[in-house]
């Protein structure tokens, strides 16, 4: 089997091609990335020593997804991952890749009678409704309330069955707009496809900054004793996202290139789940715990465009009809991350600090 992983020297790129190698040896890897974030070249050398292939190119340039060749599975992981892309400037960029790069990755899985494997996001769900959602104010967190007035809220967190009506951010609207396209394939091309909407997703790898990758940031932070900032919301740290470990992302990914009959003509939300939830308040105390590290942190109370109090996944759809559900903690998250750094040091000093 030949897979194509674009955005392979990124983040989650680079965590599947390395541990989809490792499981399946026989398999032809192929990383396709234009090397764009700070710190994805670091990757090259660990493909070059696990026999993984190589491509510099960029989705957007249809020659160059084309000179691909043949292959079996794409897994699209390219996208320009930052909510605020496109907000304070020309949004042609977050468009032309998450939405027409995307496309050219569709029609080439059209032309090899390929899989594709879409990692969309949970922010193609409209800004307004969720801060609009009734929450309670606890010590180190806010959470959802038990009555909410629209259906797909719960303190379980946002089901699929949340309106789609509203604005929701450049990043969002390309995210949703692709996954429309996929609909579109399935129906008159026969595109075999696998839609997920993740939350936030961490581990090793990621070379986080404040507009994505806040986990990773939080560790480089207290692991380099450096300030932070809570911003928003009051300058509490009560926001709260909930955290999938990135070695949970990659089981769900290869149970779909291999059974994706399974998730053909459905979309799932897919993240850490309520359990697996932190504010950042939360983390900080993680944090120090970990690094043994107390950091000054600052406060500024007004809130950034596009941001959110709190967005915690529902997994029960994904549960209930596939099985699958997050193994790893928020602390083995951070632990994993803290490692990471300590061992890299050198190599991530003069990106992460």
């Amino acid at each position: 089997m030949k897979i194509v992983i674009t955005g392979g020297a990124g983040f989650v790129g680079s965590t599947l091609c390395l541990q989809l190698k490792s499981k399946y040896p026989s398999y032809e890897i192929v990383a396709f990335d234009n090397l764009k974030r700070r710190g994805s070249e670091l990757n090259l050398s660990d493909f070059k020593a696990n026999g993984i292939s190589f491509i510099h190119g960029d989705i957007r340039n249809n020659e160059d997804v084309v000179a691909i060749g043949a292959f079996d599975v794409l897994i699209e992981a390219s996208a320009e991952p930052s909510v605020t892309a496109g907000l304070d400037s020309d949004p042609t960029y977050v468009i032309n890749n998450n939405l027409y790069g995307s496309i050219n990755c569709f029609n080439a899985c059209i032309k090899n009678k390929a899989k594709l494997i879409f990692l969309s996001t949970s922010r193609v769900y409209p800004i307004d409704t969720i801060e609009q959602a009734n929450f309670i104010e606890e010590t180190t967190r806010f959470s959802f309330a038990e009555n909410q007035e629209n259906q797909g809220i719960s303190p379980n967190g946002i089901s699929e069955k949340l309106s789609l009506d509203g604005a929701r951010s450049f990043y969002g609207t390309t995210k949703l707009s692709s996954e429309m396209f996929i609909q579109e394939y399935a129906a008159f091309y026969g595109l075999k496809a696998a839609i997920t909407r993740f939350g936030v997703i961490a581990g090793p790898r990621q070379m986080g900054k404040t507009d994505q990758g806040v986990v990773t940031l939080w560790m480089a932070k207290h692991f380099w004793n450096q300030s932070l900032k809570y911003i928003g919301y009051g300058g509490t740290g009560k926001q709260v996202r909930d955290i999938l470990h990135v070695d949970d992302l990659v089981e769900l990914i290869d149970l779909q290139i291999h059974q994706i009959e399974k998730f053909e003509g459905k979309i799932f939300n897919v993240g850490g789940g309520v359990e697996n939830s932190a504010s950042l308040f939360e983390m900080t105390a993680i944090c120090e715990k970990i690094s043994g590290n107390k950091i000054e942190i600052g406060s500024e109370t007004e809130t950034r465009p596009a941001d959110l109090r709190m967005y915690i996944t529902d997994n029960s759809l994904i549960e209930k009809e596939i099985g699958w559900k997050p193994k790893r903690s928020v602390e083995m998250v951070f632990t994993d991350i803290y490692h990471w750094i300590k061992n890299n040091e050198k190599e991530l000093e003069s990106i992460l600090k």
